[in-house]
C-alpha cells in the first residue's frame, strides 16, 4: 500500500506538472515564428509601429541567412538603400568604417562578418520597445479555430518546456514555410510548368525540383606560418572541384573557369582576413530536397551537406595550397565552427491573394494586371538559380536578365486564410521569381512590409487581407523604404516621396531596363510629360482630352488641377498648412509660385513645359491621387 500510495503521489506530481507546463500561454499582437532575415525585420517593424511583438526564433542568433547561414554578402539593392535594409547597412558602415572597409569581395558591394551583423540586429532588438524574442524555441504546430490561425505551440530546446502563443496576426518567416505547411495552407513546391505560368522560361514539365542549398563556411586567415589542414575528409576526391578554379582544371568535358584560386576565394572576401565560402561552380553547392521531411531527418540529411563543404575545405587547403586558411574560431558558437543553419535558398511557396511571376517584372506597366500599383518592397537582382548539383534539373536559370521591380502586397497573404502572414522565401511567387526574391536584402524589405500590415491589422482589429493596401504603403514611406525601384530619384533625393507615390499610381510610369547585377528602373525626372502618355495614365482617375500640343505646360495642369479638385469636392493642405484655392485659378496659381520656391523647383513660369519631375511634386501636393483613390490586391483602382 505504502508503495502505492508513493506511486500515485508521483502519478499526481506529472500530472501537475504536466498541467503547469501546458499552461505556459502566451498572449501578444503580432507573432512571429523565425527570426530568418524577414523574420527579425518584421519583428523590429511591428514592435516600432506600438503593435506588441513576439519572436520565436529556434536558434541563439538573429538575421537567418545574412547571418546564422552565414550567407554574409548582399546580393543586390546596393542603389535601393530601402528602409531596415539601408539602416542596417548603415550600421555595418559605422562598425567598419564607411562603404569602403565593407567592399571587400567581388561578389558584392557590402560584406561583412556574420557575427558583426548578429549583434547589430540584436542592438537593434534591444532598443525597439513592445519586442520580446524568445531564444532556442522550436516550432511545433500552429493552433486554429474554426479555421482561423490563432497562434502556434513551441517546445524550448534546452528544457523541453512547452509554450503556446496566441496572437491577433502569426507571421510565418520559417526557412522552409513551415507555419504554412502545418496549417494546412495550398502552397507550391519546385517548377511549375510553362502551361500554368506562361512565362516561357522554365519549358519542361512542373516537378518537384528545388534549388541546391549550401553550408556556407567562414575561413580565416591565421597567417602565412600556420598549417590549418583539416583531417583529410572521408571520401575525397579533388576530381570533385575540377574546373572550380583555373589551378585545378582537367576535365574539358566542363566548362572552363574563369577565375584562378585567388579570385575564387576573393569572391566572397570579408573583413578582418576572412573568406565566406559559398562557391557555385563546382565548389559547395549540393542538392538536397528535405523541404517536406520532419526536422530531425533534416538534420540527418544536412550532415552530408556538410561534408561537400568540408571536402572543398580540404581541397583548398591541401590541392590548392591555403594551408594557412582554416575555419573561423571567432564566429559561430559551435563546436564544428560551421554556421548554425544552412543556406535554403527554395522553400514553399504560398498561394497567395496574388501570384506574382515574370511578366510583372519584366513588363510591369505593360500588362494588365498593375500589380506594381500595389507594391511595397523593390529589388534589382537578377533571375538566379543554383542547380548545378542537378542533372535533371534546367540549367539556363542562372542570371536570366530583368529591370529593377518591386513585389506586390498580395504576394504576403494566402488566399482564403486568416490569421496568417506570409514572410521569407514562401512569398506567392512562381518558381522562377523566386530566383530574385529570395535574395537576403529583398527578404529584409519583405519582413518590413510584413510587419507593417500585421500590425496595421492587430492594432485595427481586422484580418490582413482588409488592411489599405495605401496605408500600409504610406507606413513604408514613413521609414524610408521604397515602394517603386526607381533608380534615378533616390532616397536621398527632396521629392523621393512625392515620386515615390505618382509611381505608385501609374500616372506617370518608368521604364525598367536589365543591366547585369544590378539592374534598372528609370523615373525620368527631367523629361517633359508627354501629353499622350498622360492622357492615357490618368485614364483610371480623370478622362481628359488629347490635342495637338506634344507637352503639358505649366498652365494645363492648373486647370486640370482645378477640374480635379472641384469634380471630385477635394481640399488638400500643403506642407505650408494652408488650404489650396481650386476656386480661383489666378489665386492658385499664385500659391503654387510660392510652394515652387518652398519646393526649391528653380525656374517657374505659367507658360513653360513641365517635367516630370515637377509634375509629380505639384499633383501630388494639390490632388494627391496616391491618397484620393484607394486600389485593391490586384492594383485596380476602387471607385
Amino acid at each position: 500500500m505504502r508503495y502505492k500510495k508513493i506511486w500515485m503521489q508521483v502519478l499526481l506530481l506529472t500530472i501537475v506538472l504536466q498541467q503547469t507546463t501546458a499552461q505556459k500561454i502566451y498572449r501578444t499582437d503580432v507573432l512571429v515564428v523565425g527570426a530568418s532575415a524577414s523574420g527579425i525585420a518584421a519583428g523590429i517593424q511591428s514592435a516600432r509601429m506600438g503593435a506588441a511583438t513576439i519572436v520565436a526564433e529556434p536558434s541563439t542568433w538573429l538575421g537567418g541567412m545574412i547571418t546564422a547561414a552565414g550567407v554574409c554578402a548582399f546580393d543586390g539593392n546596393h542603389n535601393l538603400p530601402s528602409g531596415i535594409f539601408g539602416e542596417f547597412r548603415s550600421a555595418l558602415y559605422k562598425v567598419y568604417g564607411g562603404p569602403s572597409k565593407v567592399s571587400t569581395g567581388w561578389v558584392s558591394n557590402t560584406l561583412f562578418e556574420p557575427h558583426v551583423g548578429d549583434s547589430i540586429f540584436k542592438t537593434m532588438v534591444a532598443s525597439t520597445q513592445h519586442l520580446t524574442i524568445q531564444y532556442q524555441w522550436q516550432f511545433q504546430k500552429t493552433i486554429l479555430e474554426n479555421g482561423v490561425i490563432k497562434g502556434a505551440a513551441f517546445t524550448q530546446t534546452l528544457t523541453g518546456e512547452k509554450y503556446i502563443v496566441y496572437a491577433k496576426q502569426v507571421i510565418d518567416a520559417t526557412e522552409l514555410g513551415d507555419v504554412i505547411a502545418s496549417a494546412g495552407i495550398p502552397y507550391d513546391l519546385g517548377m511549375e510548368s510553362n502551361e500554368i505560368t506562361k512565362e516561357n522560361v522554365h519549358k519542361g514539365p512542373s516537378n518537384d525540383i528545388v534549388q541546391d542549398i549550401t553550408y556556407v563556411a567562414i575561413l580565416k586567415d591565421y597567417g602565412m606560418g600556420k598549417d590549418c589542414t583539416i583531417v583529410k575528409p572521408l571520401n575525397y576526391n579533388p576530381d570533385e572541384f575540377d574546373a572550380a578554379c583555373t589551378n585545378y582544371y582537367f576535365n574539358l568535358l566542363r566548362p572552363k573557369p574563369s577565375v584562378d584560386a585567388q579570385k575564387m576565394l576573393n569572391y566572397g572576401k570579408l573583413p578582418n582576413n576572412k573568406y565566406m565560402i559559398n562557391w557555385p561552380g563546382f565548389g559547395n553547392d549540393i542538392y538536397l530536397n528535405i523541404v517536406e521531411m520532419k526536422e530531425e531527418d533534416r538534420q540527418k540529411q544536412l550532415i552530408k551537406a556538410k561534408e561537400q563543404t568540408l571536402r572543398f575545405i580540404y581541397f583548398i587547403q591541401h590541392q590548392l595550397g591555403f594551408k594557412h586558411l582554416g575555419l573561423a574560431d571567432d564566429e559561430y558558437p559551435t563546436k564544428d565552427r560551421f554556421p548554425l543553419i544552412p543556406y535554403h535558398r527554395e522553400s514553399r511557396r504560398v498561394k497567395g491573394l496574388v501570384r506574382m511571376d515574370i511578366h510583372h517584372i519584366a513588363k510591369p506597366f505593360q500588362i494588365a494586371a498593375p500589380l506594381y500599383r500595389t507594391g511595397i518592397a523593390v529589388g534589382d537582382y537578377p533571375i538566379d538559380h543554383h542547380h548545378k548539383k542537378n542533372e535533371e534539373a534546367p540549367q539556363h536559370l542562372d542570371f536570366y536578365g530583368v529591370p529593377s521591380f518591386n513585389i506586390p502586397l498580395g504576394v504576403l497573404i494566402p488566399a482564403n486564410n486568416q490569421g496568417l502572414i506570409v514572410a521569407e522565401k514562401s512569398i506567392s511567387v512562381s518558381n522562377v521569381v523566386n530566383g530574385t526574391t529570395r535574395l537576403q536584402a529583398i527578404a529584409l524589405l519583405i519582413g518590413q512590409a510584413v510587419g507593417t500590415l500585421a500590425a496595421t491589422a492587430a492594432k485595427e482589429n481586422i484580418p490582413a487581407e482588409k488592411v489599405s493596401v495605401r496605408k500600409v504603403q504610406n507606413g513604408l514611406l514613413q521609414t524610408n523604404a521604397y515602394i517603386m525601384p526607381y533608380f534615378d530619384v533616390p532616397l536621398s533625393h527632396p521629392h523621393f516621396e512625392a515620386v515615390q507615390k505618382i509611381g505608385a499610381t501609374g500616372i506617370l510610369k518608368g521604364q525598367g531596363v536589365p543591366t547585369g547585377w544590378a539592374n534598372r528602373t528609370y523615373f525620368h525626372p527631367d523629361s517633359l510629360v508627354k501629353r499622350n502618355e498622360l492622357v492615357n495614365d490618368l485614364v483610371p482617375y480623370y478622362p481628359i482630352k488629347n490635342n495637338q500640343q506634344k507637352n503639358i505646360r505649366l498652365s494645363e495642369a492648373i486647370d486640370l488641377i482645378i477640374q480635379m479638385a472641384v469634380d471630385t469636392n477635394h481640399l488638400k493642405i500643403s506642407a505650408s498648412n494652408y488650404k489650396w484655392n481650386f476656386q480661383n485659378k489666378a489665386l492658385l496659381t499664385q500659391q503654387i509660385q510660392k510652394a515652387w520656391v518652398f519646393w526649391k523647383l528653380g525656374y517657374f513660369n505659367i507658360n513653360m513645359p513641365l517635367t516630370r519631375l515637377e509634375f509629380a511634386v505639384l499633383f501630388n501636393a494639390t490632388i494627391d491621387p496616391f491618397n484620393l483613390k484607394q486600389v485593391n490586391h490586384q492594383g485596380v483602382i476602387i471607385e
